[in-house]
Formats: C-alpha cells, sequence, structure tokens
C-alpha cells in the first residue's frame, strides 16, 4: 500500500532505502505511447527558487498542495508522464504515482531566478548516471546562451558533455534552449523568431551525437514564426507552456497558440506545468483535460 502524501516525511526519515526499492519495481513504458504524442507535466521550478504563479509569488511552495495536484494530473487519461528534480520525483515514486509513466529527470538547476550567478546554470540536479539508476527515462536541461557573458561558453560545454552522456546511456534529453540577457538586472529569455531560430541552431549541434537529442521549445505568437523555427531542425521537439498568466482568458489564448504549433511536423507533443497545476479557474482535472485534448 502506498503511503499518503502526509506521511512521507516519516517514511523518508525512517526508511531512506524505500525510494531506490520502489525505483526498482516501477513499471515503465516507452517514451512516446500508443497516442504517438507526448503529455509531460512539469514541476521543476521549485528547484530554481521559481515559486510564482501568475501575481501568487509562493504559490508552488506548499509541498504537499503541489504534490497533491501532481498525483490529480498525473491520473488523468493521456497524461505520458512528470519532469521534476529528484525530491518531487521521489516523492512521487514513494506515492506510487509514477507507475508506468514517463520519469524525466530536471538536471541543472544551478542558475537560481534572480541571482547574480542565475546565467552560471550548473548541472546540480540529476546527472546522466543518477537517472540510469533510478531507471528513469529522459533528462532536461535549460540551455540559456548571454552573448554578452562569457561564462555561456561553460554552460554550453557543460551541455554538450551531458548530451554525450545521456547518448552513451541511451536515454533521450530535451533541451530548452534560449537566447537571454539581462534587461534591469533580470534575466529575460529573447522570444523573438529570429532569436528563437538562432538558440534552436546552436542546440541543435551540441555533442558528439544528436540521436538521443530532443527540443523543448517556446511557443511564438506567430504561427508563421513558430513554422519558421521548427524548419531550422529535423529534431523532434516538445512545446513548453509557460507561465501563461492569471485569467481564464490569457489561459484560453495559451490553448489556442498550443494547438497551431502543435499542427507542426516536429512538434510531439507539450511539456507544460504551472498552468495546468495552477490553473486561474483552480480546476487542474478540467486544464489538464484540455490540453491533453489539443493532441
Amino acid at each position: 500500500m502506498s503511503p499518503r502524501i502526509s506521511d512521507l516525511a516519516t517514511l523518508r526519515a525512517r526508511q531512506p532505502g524505500a525510494v531506490a526499492e520502489a525505483a526498482a519495481r516501477r513499471t515503465r513504458r516507452p517514451l512516446i505511447g500508443d497516442s504517438g504524442r507526448l503529455m509531460i507535466v512539469a514541476a521543476d521550478h521549485p528547484a530554481r527558487g521559481a515559486l510564482a504563479v501568475g501575481d501568487r509569488r509562493l504559490a508552488m511552495a506548499n509541498r504537499l498542495d503541489l504534490l497533491e495536484r501532481l498525483v490529480l494530473a498525473l491520473s488523468r487519461p493521456g497524461v505520458d508522464g512528470v519532469l521534476a528534480t529528484a525530491d518531487i520525483l521521489e516523492d512521487l515514486l514513494l506515492l506510487g504515482a509514477l507507475e508506468g509513466k514517463v520519469v524525466m529527470g530536471s538536471m541543472n538547476r544551478g542558475g537560481i531566478a534572480g541571482a547574480s550567478f542565475e546565467m552560471d546554470d550548473r548541472f546540480t540536479g540529476h546527472r546522466p548516471q543518477d537517472l540510469a539508476r533510478l531507471r528513469f527515462d529522459a533528462g532536461k536541461l535549460l540551455l540559456r546562451i548571454d552573448y554578452d557573458d562569457p561564462g555561456s561558453l561553460t554552460t554550453m560545454e557543460a551541455t554538450a558533455r551531458a548530451i554525450d552522456a545521456m547518448a552513451e546511456r541511451e536515454l533521450p534529453v530535451f533541451v530548452e534552449p534560449f537566447l537571454s540577457s539581462r534587461i534591469d538586472g533580470r534575466v529575460r529569455n529573447d522570444l523573438r523568431p529570429e532569436a528563437v531560430i538562432r538558440s534552436v541552431a546552436i542546440a541543435s549541434g551540441l555533442g558528439g551525437t544528436s540521436a538521443y537529442t530532443w527540443l523543448k521549445l517556446p511557443v511564438t505568437d506567430d504561427p508563421e514564426a513558430m513554422a519558421r523555427v521548427c524548419e531550422t531542425t529535423t529534431l523532434p521537439a516538445v512545446l513548453l507552456g509557460g507561465d501563461v498568466g492569471s485569467t481564464v482568458r490569457e489561459q484560453e489564448a495559451a490553448y489556442e497558440k498550443w494547438a497551431k504549433a502543435l499542427r507542426l511536423p516536429t512538434v510531439q507533443g507539450l511539456v507544460v506545468g504551472r498552468s495546468l497545476l495552477y490553473p486561474a479557474d483552480g480546476d487542474v482535472a478540467a486544464a489538464v483535460d484540455t490540453a491533453v485534448g489539443l493532441l
């Protein structure tokens, strides 16, 4: 019998080996299932100190509440799996919520939101050997490149070596590339079509092989521009949701953009987090079902 969410701290304190035991017996599945599409719920934001949803600054800070939302989202038909850091994935393992699901570990979380070292995005999360040991199914990494920051070269090199290490283990790795810069002291991602195109071109060429590389891409406002973005590479891609706003109207507009982008041939699915786990109307199940319906 799986523990209750409220019992996780006690279980972790008294039986730390339970995580490895749960990972060893977890039922696995192929990355792409019968639908031919991929629907992943993302919850790796807290490890970067990014806890806000819309105007709620600490919306994701309550771990028990977050886990309840994740368990509900993962139970909905058509949801293939979850992207998160080790702490969250291991909670879900112990709860039995990852059976038959795609489990994607978040790899670099060193670029803490708002920190002076935010662009020094080191690999402080899952290592390739961790993902293999725990029998997880894929990894995800964030690649932000600032043309004015020499440290971006270090991040690029670390990303390339991570891609190589994942390929050696035949594990897919989802690369989320951006051209970024500091504006008024804050890191901003450039979402203009040309900038996204350049980031895709750079990310696609990293590593000694691209056989196991996927891309995780933002959706541009212009459908024609999004088509040009996807023409930059033959690598399979998923769309990231991002923070779509705090109103029902903003959420509906995001769904419309996702639906158009999902028609592009290289796009294989969605990886969406806050907008589904914390929807404007509070109905997690309905938000998840709507996103699944777009596929």
